[in-house]
């Protein structure tokens, strides 16, 4: 026996071998195992949704676990490259992709149709633009094996839906088939260019300038959209060799702030073939993501059409910026998924000191823990998503919630995706730090979501300034008293219902107070409060998901210790009588009873 071998404590023979006792999710079909978003789908999606789109979810599922995830190891392990010249000098700006990464995109822009399902007819079965619910889950699915190539399939179709709401009608029949298309020989993919040196966060610093181009024929035969030269340097853009990309700039005698910035559309190449202006510096080396190019550019005299209304640029772009909020929102609680499902099959599988990991106390706490916050982010980002499709179709107290829920799910679900993951690679132990295994990349993953479409920081202030502005709370808890069961009934969903009434009134009133205080106070009291709307909306959303469900017990139970966990006096995973529960809660079989005592027990400490 070599000296390097193992032992277990109790026999001193060699340990079982390492790949049995090394386990991981290669050959998992991460939809079929999923029951949580399985059930939510059956009651969120019309039960005539098309086959072909439900053999895509499973297809996607096993896919998590096979090729979708090799190609993302690999193409984060080799990121693009930039070349700026050709052999004779002449600028080209050009970014090399591995053969991983185009596979990557075949699969999300072509196979899945993620760009192009909200726009056209015939996606994956749909007779029209599929509902937002149906996209986001398989963004959901997808962000399990890869986060980064979907920011360029969310941006291109968020350009999209910028495009059909407020470009011309020249406009929208050039671009939007090229956005919309599954060949990847005529795709055109989009970008958002907001963020420069001066403004970041701040938007309404933007120093990039606007001048009339009226000299210039129109390019790609364009009459009906005002033309411009756009000038500038735009510090961080994500796919940045995008071929069209929408940006901000100040025209002639506009006004400071955002209310003189008008929204621009730039085409990346002229009909020719030559770059427009567009010089490319060079490309970020990022902390996660690093399968996707996001790089320095300058505008040199770009060409550009004007998109909407010249003095409500930023607020056209808002409407980009908030379905991205929604989207990255849907990613990382696919990152939280995949993480806590590497963490459950690696305690199930790892032996130590003669037991599965997943049978020490501490071990089924985290666990327990990570599944309760990756269910209720799941459950609040597809609510969310049914609400944008009611909003879509002109319900304006849907709109005005989605106002609020956007930046909400953003600021939250991100940051919670950071803890999640960080408890895997943790539970992994040293593996969990290599990079054979995916923690590490779950990890990076998770930090940048947290940033994209702003940090969070600045979306919590957006949440500040939905309450203040636009009274979308009283929207916000409209909503979310909607999901609760009627009062007066028996059992433990109705107690739990009243709980969480309580809740949203003291959170109301919060919210009102919050809404006259100063600056300064309502900013330090602001990171507690957006939280804690989250958490009675997940909870909420869980509870009434429970209803006649299948896995009601099992949902219910998780909707209370969410609840508990984080709207009550004392975290409930300290009970060690609900360790006993994890395979049931994560597989959906629990079976309770309406009297039981302990899930009484529970609720009871939050009235």
């Amino acid at each position: 026996m070599s000296a390097h071998e193992p032992v277990t404590p109790e026999s001193g023979d060699p340990a079982v071998p390492a790949a049995a006792n090394m386990p991981d999710t290669r050959g998992i079909n991460f939809f079929r195992e999923d029951w949580l978003v399985r059930s939510l789908l059956d009651r969120l999606l019309p039960a005539d949704t098309p086959a072909d789109y439900r053999r895509a979810l499973d297809d996607l599922g096993a896919l998590v676990g096979g090729r979708l995830d090799e190609c993302a190891a690999a193409a984060d392990r080799y990121p693009p490259g930039l070349t700026t010249r050709d052999a004779r000098g002449q600028r080209v700006d050009t970014i090399r992709y591995c053969g991983e990464y185009r596979e990557l995109e075949a699969i999300g822009f072509g196979r899945l149709g993620l760009a192009a399902m909200s726009h056209r007819d015939g996606v994956l079965g749909f007779p029209g633009p599929a509902p937002h619910v149906a996209k986001y889950t398989l963004q959901y699915l997808f962000c399990q094996a890869e986060f980064g190539t979907m920011c360029p399939i969310s941006m291109t179709d968020s350009l999209a839906r910028i495009l059909r709401l407020f470009g011309s009608a020249q406009i929208r029949e050039r671009f939007l088939p090229r956005l919309t298309s599954q060949d990847m020989s005529t795709l055109w993919q989009g970008a958002m260019f907001l963020t420069e040196q001066a403004g970041g966060s701040d938007v309404g610093a933007t120093e990039s300038v606007a001048e009339h181009a009226g000299d210039v024929a129109p390019p790609y035969g364009i009459s009906d959209a005002p033309l411009w030269r756009l000038y500038g340097d735009k510090w961080f853009c994500s796919n940045a060799d995008a071929e069209l990309a929408l940006t901000l700039a100040r025209p002639p005698g506009a006004p400071a702030g955002t209310r003189g910035l008008g929204l621009f559309l730039v085409p990346r190449f002229l009909p020719d073939g030559s770059l427009n202006g567009v010089v490319l510096h060079r490309l970020k080396d990022k902390l996660g993501a690093r399968a996707m190019a996001s790089g320095e550019i300058t505008l040199e005299g770009a060409l550009a059409f004007q998109v909407g209304e010249l003095d409500r640029g930023f607020r056209h772009m808002a409407e980009m910026i908030n379905v991205s909020r929604l989207s990255n929102a849907m990613r990382s609680a696919g990152l939280m998924r995949r993480a806590f499902v590497e963490g459950l099959v690696h305690a199930r599988g790892r032996i130590a000191f003669g037991r599965p990991l997943a049978e020490f106390p501490m071990i089924r706490q985290t666990l327990l823990g990570m599944l309760v916050d990756t269910a209720g982010a799941l459950a609040a980002c597809l609510r969310t998503a049914r609400r944008l499709d009611l909003a879509d179709c002109g319900d304006r107290s849907a709109r005005a919630q989605v106002r609020l829920l956007t930046p909400l799910l953003k600021a939250v679900v991100t940051e919670r995706a950071r803890r999640v993951t960080t408890h895997a690679m943790d539970l992994r132990g040293g593996n969990g730090y290599i990079e054979d295994w995916p923690n590490a990349r779950l990890l990076r993953d998770s930090h940048l979501g947290s940033i994209w479409e702003g940090a969070t920081n600045v979306v919590m202030l957006d949440v500040l300034r939905a309450i203040r502005r636009e009274n979308a709370h009283a929207a916000f808890f409209a909503f979310v008293r909607d999901l609760l069961p009627e009062p007066g009934g028996d059992g433990n969903a109705s107690a739990l219902a009243a709980a969480l009434g309580g809740a949203a009134d003291t959170l109301a009133a919060q919210a009102d107070e919050l809404a006259g205080l100063g600056d300064t106070e309502a900013q330090l009291r602001l990171r507690t409060f957006v939280i804690r709307l989250h958490d009675l909306l997940a909870s909420a959303c869980l509870l009434e998901h429970a209803g006649e469900n299948p896995a009601g017990d099992a949902i219910l139970a998780i909707a209370a210790l969410h609840a508990a966990r984080h709207l009550g006096p004392a975290d409930p995973l300290a009970d060690p009588r609900w360790l006993g529960w994890l395979a049931g809660l994560a597989d959906g079989s629990l079976t309770i009873g309406p009297d039981s005592g302990v899930l009484g027990e529970l609720i009871a400490t939050m009235c």
